[in-house]
């Protein structure tokens, strides 16, 4: 059986990076970046907070992370509730021991359903980006854009009535876009998105609607695609979150370093003391900015 011809085609297709987005940038020739306190990393942790639906959404693709057996998949499912019954209150005791400002990706679902860790969150000073409406919420090539719209706004609006406040940046599960979604987003009035992976410092956006930020959150650097999907160890990922910010430190310019932290995986008791350790590691340096994506898209464009 052959492929009907329109499976190879692609409207963006041409010679280029495929989008009018942005253009090519050297990092290293750019006009330096100075933190506050002339500090020359940002640390930005990012932690998702996520509500996996038991009845799994598996086209165009499942959701990583999301239920693995057939329904009902009792045991994954109980295995990320763990994340937020414990393994996120671990996180913020030692967020408070080191004096770290973190970005928390929340699904609208969790919002409503978790009150008292909303006020948890927001009595310690984190941030609140918008993370979908739940671990379904998927946008995609080839979405409806009527769909991805209303997906956005729902996730939006219900943050706002369950924090009191709206939320300034977004971060799309699995970090997957339509071709529509950044002029969606910034209709929309969020102001930043923590999608894609391809610098170490923010960069500019712009759509049909206006420009939008991008801080890059490299895959690499999350515990899920180091300890899950790679299988190295929690001292492996110690290991290698020291490296990466040695690496940025050395770098003249400013740089950002920032790395997702889930609670089920990096909360568990065995690994609690690796995380405290490093968290300690990381803000101890004298180099290191600790702060929220926001504030660290705001130092930025200060400095545009």
């Amino acid at each position: 059986m052959s492929l009907d011809p329109s499976y190879l085609e692609y409207p963006k297709r041409r010679h280029g990076m495929d989008h009018d987005l942005y253009p090519w940038s050297n990092i290293f020739e750019r006009k330096p970046v100075t933190w506050p306190g002339g500090k020359n990393v940002a640390l930005c942790v990012v932690v998702p907070l996520e509500w996996f639906p038991l009845t799994v959404k598996d086209k165009p693709f499942k959701a990583p992370g999301h239920m693995q057996t057939p329904y009902p998949d009792l045991r994954h499912y109980t295995a990320r509730e763990y994340g937020t019954r414990v393994g996120f209150y671990r996180f913020l005791d030692l967020f408070a021991k080191h004096g770290i400002k973190a970005s928390i990706a929340m699904n609208a679902a969790i919002a409503e359903r978790y009150q008292p860790l909303v006020r948890d969150v927001q009595a310690a000073g984190h941030e609140i980006v918008a993370h979908s409406t739940d671990m379904n919420g998927i946008q995609y090539g080839g979405q409806d854009e009527a769909e991805e719209r209303q997906l956005i706004r729902d996730a939006l609006d219900r943050l706002e009535k369950a924090t009191g406040q709206r939320p300034r940046g977004w971060h799309s599960i699995a970090r997957s876009q339509s071709f529509n979604t950044l002029r969606l987003l910034t209709e929309a009035g969020v102001e930043y998105v923590l999608d894609w992976p391809n610098d170490d410092l923010p960069y500019v956006m712009k759509t049909e609607a206006g420009e939008i930020i991008n801080l890059p959150v490299n895959h690499e650097l999350s515990d899920r695609q180091i300890i899950n999907v790679c299988q190295n160890s929690e001292k492996d990922w110690a290991i290698q979150m020291k490296d990466a910010y040695a690496t940025l430190a050395a770098e003249k310019g400013g740089r950002v370093l920032a790395i997702t932290l889930t609670p089920y995986i990096m909360g568990l008791p065995y690994r609690i003391a690796d995380l405290d350790e490093t968290l300690g590691w990381l803000a101890g340096q004298s180099a290191t900015w600790s702060a929220s994506a926001g504030e660290i898209v705001d130092a930025w464009l200060a400095q545009r």
